[in-house]
């Protein structure tokens, strides 16, 4: 089970000390949500059910041959960005940075174990809008062509 919020991103913080990953990524299907990934030098499935907030989530390993097959099946745009690990308490920020068409759009991730502690999350003063409940900050939708 996947449990995250999301927001929108006031300010960037100074980044150039935090754990980073290359993600690229593409969406085989939307409903189920059928989700190919490489990040660094490492290639996923993934599966993710219906939800914002909280939703399954299944991921099998790939490898770089069945990823770039899977690719030439992507249902719209390929997703590029930079994933900044940034830690907060007992959380860590995903902060991610979009390239190419989707630049510059700015997208933090917080992930929980449970609902309840999304309730009694303080987001640091650098986050700005809560877009957990808005599906065009989903990535499966910000995939589709315009």
């Amino acid at each position: 089970m996947e449990i995250e919020k999301k927001y929108t991103v006031r300010e960037l913080p100074v980044l150039d000390n935090y754990d980073r990953h290359k993600i690229e990524q593409a969406y085989i299907n939307r409903r189920p949500t059928l989700r190919i990934r490489r990040q660094d030098d490492e290639y996923y499935f993934t599966y993710k059910g219906d939800g914002l907030m909280a939703r399954e989530e299944y991921n099998l390993p790939l490898n770089e041959e069945s990823y770039e097959h899977l690719k030439t099946k992507a249902d719209g745009k390929i997703i590029t960005k930079t994933r900044y690990l940034i830690p907060y308490g007992k959380y860590t920020i995903e902060l991610d940075v979009f390239e190419g068409d989707l630049a510059p759009l700015i997208i933090a991730e917080v992930e929980f174990d449970t609902v309840e502690e999304t309730e009694s999350f303080v987001p640091p003063k650098w986050f700005y809008k809560d877009v957990t409940s808005d599906p065009q900050y989903q990535n499966s939708n910000l995939s589709k062509l315009d």
